[in-house]
């Protein structure tokens, strides 16, 4: 008997459930959970012949986006979670939740899901084994990881697996938690079928216990995008951004072109989580863990994203968007009307003017390989060597539209301090500025003291390390405004900073970094406000006096576990303020 086997057998003496499916991961078997998921109202079905493959499904409205304050890090010592995450000790964790698990799947079926997270054949890859009394996650996780055989061939080669228990419960918030245990690699989840709080291979494996996992063995799971931008040469260089939860990191990952007559053009590796190894040459090298997008459907278009909406024409499934009166899929910013007889995300009649008709983070779940722009690198088993890591928020004032770092010690800083203004991704008020370092505040499964140090020594290590940048397409005048499109023209912010790589690109170096001179971004057949590149790349040195004392109050909750690199920068910068 192998320890899987094993612990599926004492997990289901303790759920007890009615009968134990092992998946298989083939097709077959997807369409028999969607079969029964449209017997039993788990799922609906659009119009088959404009969305052949499509279904809906809606979530208690109790259980629509990550509950972060019902996430916890449990290490032995509080510490070692860090203030940055809500902790627990281990103990008492497992007698909380195993109190919930008892008996939690009677009447139902425990589903066991072996997944493979990255690409088949790489040793950069890692296998997980999900638990379940969810149909509709096990449908979710056949398109988001790769399931079944794969994923056991991988096990017997290495004999290693993160294992993850995930129930429904009674989807109640007062008994729903999210529970890490970094030391086991171990995952345990109740009370939630929301994607992020239940689809234990995303969030929960590969960033909280892989950033973990690879401060221990020397990589870094980061909420990055990958992609590859092509050059008027056909040369592709590789790019990682990181962006909070619905900032537009889709977007950017399956960015169109308004260049494309010009030769550039970007290539999706993927939209949400990179792992990242230093290769035998000293190269940031990534992979992308997963099959999948889980994206956001709001504000999501044939404008904004075409590339995303061809995307998710077929074999998608969507969470709490609206229905049509003709059985297709919509929501707001979809840039289409939706005719009379909407139905919305909790299956009441619609009316315009009303609430939303879809939940402002409502989701599409859809295979990557579907995606017209995927990179033939995508399943590389080595990876795609990284030339250029961005950091970007979601920032009305203050932020350049670009800007670049003097040292990789400077760009940790940059990361490190970034702020952004929520969005809908997470339970809690929106448009609130909260310090996110790396977009990882929510993922980051230790203490994020020791994660910037992990960074300073990650950049030790590596012969060629990544020119870092920072991005805002977000920037509004004072009427409120954007000054910049953004969409298909960040390519040329994209374009810029693929000159920087190349050693050409005109800059100017401020008491934030490198500034592209006004002139430096091709913005010929633009209609910018006038003064509009002058505003993008100015410093507002109030704005960021300001900044610097927000990032102290953030910085100050480490105490002397913060590396002294990054008070130095922080200092730095104030110094060059004037502050």
């Amino acid at each position: 008997m192998t320890d899987i086997e094993r612990w599926v057998e004492a997990t289901a003496q303790v759920t007890r459930p009615d009968r134990i499916h092992w998946c298989d991961g083939s097709r077959d078997e997807y369409d028999g959970l969607v079969r029964s998921m449209l017997a039993d109202g788990t799922l609906i079905a659009y119009d088959q012949n404009a969305y052949p493959g499509c279904y809906l499904h809606r979530s208690n409205p109790n259980d629509v986006a990550r509950t972060e304050q019902l996430t916890f890090i449990c290490t032995p010592k509080k510490d070692d979670a860090g203030p940055n995450n809500n902790w627990m000790a281990p103990a008492e964790a497992k007698e909380r939740l195993g109190r919930l698990f008892e008996g939690s799947m009677q009447g139902r079926t425990m589903y066991v899901i072996p997944y493979l997270m990255g690409p088949a054949g790489s040793a950069y890859s890692k296998v997980g084994v999900e638990l379940t009394d969810s149909p509709y996650v096990v449908a979710n996780m056949h398109i988001m990881t790769r399931v079944g055989r794969v994923a056991m061939e991988h096990y017997a080669k290495t004999g290693q697996f993160v294992p993850g228990l995930h129930s429904l419960g009674d989807v109640s918030p007062d008994r729903r938690f999210i529970m890490h245990f970094p030391e086991e690699n171990l995952v345990w989840s109740i009370g939630s079928g929301y994607g992020g709080n239940a689809l234990l291979g995303k969030k929960c494996f590969a960033l909280r216990l892989a950033s973990s996992m690879a401060r221990k063995e020397g990589w870094m799971a980061e909420h990055m995008l990958i992609i590859g931008m092509e050059d008027s040469s056909g040369k592709v260089t590789y790019m990682a951004a990181a962006f909070p939860s619905a900032s537009g990191k889709t977007n950017l990952a399956m960015l169109v072109s308004t260049l494309a007559s010009e030769g550039y053009k970007v290539w999706t590796v993927g939209d949400d989580i990179a792992w990242m190894y230093i290769d035998n040459q000293g190269r940031l090298r990534a992979v992308n863990p997963e099959a999948g997008f889980f994206g956001v459907a709001p504000g999501t278009s044939a404008q904004t994203n075409p590339i995303a909406m061809e995307t998710i024409r077929r074999n998608t499934i969507y969470t709490n968007v609206a229905m049509t009166g003709d059985g297709k899929p919509w929501w707001e910013g979809m840039g289409v009307e939706p005719g009379p007889g909407v139905i919305d995300w909790q299956g009441r009649p619609w009316t315009p003017g009303n609430e939303k008709a879809a939940h402002p983070n409502s989701r599409f779940t859809a295979p990557a390989s579907q995606c017209p722009t995927i990179s033939p690198k995508w399943e590389d088993p080595e990876g795609v060597v990284i030339s250029a890591i961005i950091f970007g928020s979601r920032r009305s004032v203050v932020v350049p539209l670009v800007y670049q770092s003097v040292s990789w010690q400077h760009g940790v800083f940059m990361g490190s301090s970034m702020g952004a203004e929520t969005t809908a991704a997470a339970t809690g008020a929106v448009g609130v500025v909260r310090r996110d370092p790396m977009a990882m505040l929510p993922f980051c499964g230790y203490n994020m003291a020791d994660y910037f140090q992990h960074w300073l020594d990650m950049g030790k290590r590596m012969k060629h390390q990544p020119l870092i940048f920072r991005v805002n397409w977000f920037r509004k005048d004072a009427d409120g405004k954007f000054l910049w499109p953004g969409y298909g023209d960040n390519i040329r912010v994209l374009k810029w900073i693929l000159e920087r790589v190349q050693g050409k690109g005109k800059a100017v170096e401020s008491v934030l970094g490198f500034l592209p001179t006004p002139d430096a971004i091709d913005t010929e057949g633009l209609k910018l406000p006038a003064g509009a590149m002058q505003t993008l790349t100015a410093v507002d040195t109030e704005g960021w006096v300001k900044g610097t004392v927000e990032m102290d109050k953030f910085y100050s909750q480490f105490g002397d576990r913060l590396p002294k690199e990054i008070r130095e920068e922080h200092a730095g910068l104030r110094k060059r303020l004037g502050a």
